[in-house]
């Protein structure tokens, strides 16, 4: 029975139940003659059901086990076993049912992510409050976001604290406090008190709005295991008829024929392996995975090869301060106290970066006056009455009022992969602040996991020079550097790497979405990443933070292991009992019975994805 008879099955249940208890109390009272027929008449419905239902897969060109359900009511009632085609249809039923149970528990974490879609939002208008649908949000509103409420849309904190709960995002246990102008991102709880919050995009067009869809599609999509299900169906299906007409053939005993069709009613095949893979999705959700279907959860517990993106992914993808060196008898937080004064002028990452720091060391900042910016190279002005420019060594150098000194505090401080800003007072060399693009905190430790799942290669794939590339990945042990590279090479890079097993691509901007595309598995970092390479990835990380593809792999695999232990424990377990059909060991009822046994048996051990290895 298809998804769209779930209302039903409830009441197929019923009237299968309610004969049998029927039968049973005709026969106690004195009617015999009743019961078959009552039997008969609760078998009818389930078996009608069951026949539609097959019609409907045969026109879609799938060949399933629900024939040999059907087959076995049908035998059942043919040669007079009328009580054990009632067990079968409420058996069948109550499997279909449980199916639908557990699969409601396995998707709690990805349904729990749909529900919190908010629907309406408090918004700023002509200095008053109105409620409006999420849909008519745009670009620059301000927003109410009250307490407990689900922020409907990505934008910056306008009041001055905000406290939010991750949690059913990136599973983050600990409410996160942002700060005026700090990003939001969509789809967070507010666990703190009512702040505005100034919009950034739409909300059609919001990382959580985003979420929803990629959600949606995994819930529609079908699993290599699913399909491999079908396969191994087709060959229980005969391998079940020539067992029952083989005992048949034999014995001339129409029951024994009755009771093999019975106990392969309905199979592990159709019930375990649906569970888990949905289970996998659903704790992957937990943990801040979004993986899109099953077909891409089956491929990420295969694959051998990891390509990687530099910038955004393997680090931060944000320039920090790394070192600050202070000269003309200028201390270090005064360097950057008067460099992030006049970068508040500009909005240049590095000038962004500056300001940035001197808020991380809480200095006060002026207010720069008569600023003149030559964008890419600097910007000069005055902060508290004295002249000052900030820049490369080429711009600052032309400030200076005596040539020669303009290395003195910092002679050979711009290492591969760090950028070098100077500062000059009054004419005056005043300091050098170097700010570099470090990697992500616990990279090391990530790629020796990785190694330890039996990833045989790891290669960085980046369009930044190659001299920055190993600068920056020394002493990681990857197998190989890939740089210099435009969004069609590291495609090539993809394919190439295919040569030891499926490849993996991590990625994050819109030139990683072609190689996303073309790896057999591409996950982007969605969190703060472009929606060109979620959209391109089949797995996006909804947190910030590279290791969750540790147990995004362990998942994967540890679901598949489960679905195919399902499977082939089901398989074995019902063809064991066919065979003691076969030989007079099991009569109809009691195959029923068992097989009902094998199937709850497989479905709970599905369910053990939901749990951790």
């Amino acid at each position: 029975m298809s998804a769209s008879d779930v209302p039903i099955r409830p009441f197929l249940i019923g009237i299968p139940a309610a004969g049998l208890v029927l039968g049973f109390v005709l026969r106690a009272s004195g009617f015999p003659a009743w019961v078959d027929l009552a039997w008969t008449i609760a078998t009818l419905p389930v078996l009608l059901a069951l026949v539609i239902e097959i019609i409907r897969s045969l026109r879609r060109g799938d060949v399933g086990l629900d024939i040999v359900a059907a087959l076995s009511m049908t035998s059942a009632l043919a040669v007079g076993e009328e009580l054990a085609a009632t067990v079968v249809a409420l058996m069948y039923a109550g499997g279909q049912y449980l199916e639908d149970f557990a699969e409601g528990r396995a998707r709690r974490e990805m349904t729990a992510l749909l529900a919190r879609a908010p629907r309406r939002a408090m918004r700023h208008c002509d200095h008053r409050l109105e409620e409006v649908d999420v849909e008519l949000i745009d670009t620059g509103d301000r927003l109410l976001i009250r307490q407990g409420e689900v922020v409907p849309t990505d934008g910056t904190v306008a009041s001055a604290l905000a406290v939010l709960d991750l949690s059913a995002l990136t599973g983050e246990s600990l409410p996160v406090q942002c700060k005026a102008g700090e990003a939001v991102m969509s789809g967070a709880t507010n666990a703190g008190d009512a702040f505005d919050l100034v919009t950034i995009r739409p909300a059609a067009q919001s990382t959580y709005a985003g979420i929803v869809r990629l959600v949606e599609a995994a819930q529609r999509a079908r699993a290599p295991m699913a399909r491999l299900a079908d396969r191994y169906a087709i060959v229980f299906l005969v391998a079940t008829l020539a067992i029952a007409g083989g005992a048949w053939a034999w014995t001339r005993d129409p029951v024994r024929m009755v009771a093999v069709l019975v106990i392969a009613t309905p199979c592990p095949l159709i019930l375990a392996v649906p569970v888990a893979i949905v289970a996998g999705l659903s704790r992957a959700a937990r943990h801040g995975i979004l993986i899109k279907g099953g077909k891409a959860l089956e491929t990420m517990a295969r694959i051998r090869s990891l390509v990687v993106d530099k910038t955004g992914t393997l680090t931060s993808g944000k320039a920090k301060v790394v070192a600050v060196h202070s000269g003309g008898g200028f201390t270090d937080d005064g360097v950057i106290r008067i460099a992030a004064s006049l970068d508040q002028a500009s909005q240049h990452v590095i000038a962004q970066a500056l300001v940035a720091e001197a808020q991380r060391r809480h200095l006060a900042l002026a207010v720069p006056r008569e600023m003149i910016e030559t964008p890419g190279e600097g910007i000069r002005g005055t902060v508290e009455g004295r002249r000052a420019a900030v820049g490369g060594i080429s711009y600052v150098r032309v400030q200076l009022a005596s040539l020669g000194k303009e290395l003195g505090p910092a002679q050979g401080v711009d290492p591969p992969g760090a950028v070098a800003v100077w500062l000059s007072v009054d004419g005056q060399l005043a300091g050098c602040i170097v700010l570099a693009d470090e990697l992500r905190t616990g990279t090391a430790a990530l790629l020796v996991k990785l190694r330890d799942l039996d990833v045989e290669r790891i290669v960085l794939a980046t369009g930044d020079r190659r001299g920055v590339a190993e600068a920056v990945t020394a002493g990681l042990g990857l197998d190989a550097v890939r740089a210099d590279l435009t969004p069609d090479q590291k495609v090539m890079v993809v394919l190439s790497e295919r040569k030891a097993g499926p490849v993996m691509m991590v990625g994050d901007g819109v030139n990683d979405a072609p190689a996303l595309a073309a790896a057999d598995i591409g996950v982007a970092m969605g969190a703060k990443g472009a929606a060109a390479s979620a959209e391109a990835a089949d797995a996006v990380l909804l947190v910030d933070t590279l290791d969750r593809i540790v147990p995004a792999i362990e998942i994967a695999r540890r679901t598949r292991f489960i679905a195919l232990e399902s499977v082939y424990a089901g398989i074995g377990l019902s063809t064991l009992g066919m065979l003691a059909a076969a030989f007079g060991y099991l009569t109809p009822i009691e195959g029923a019975i068992l097989q009902e046994v094998i199937d709850v048996a497989v479905i709970l051990n599905a369910l053990r994805v939901l749990r951790g290895g």
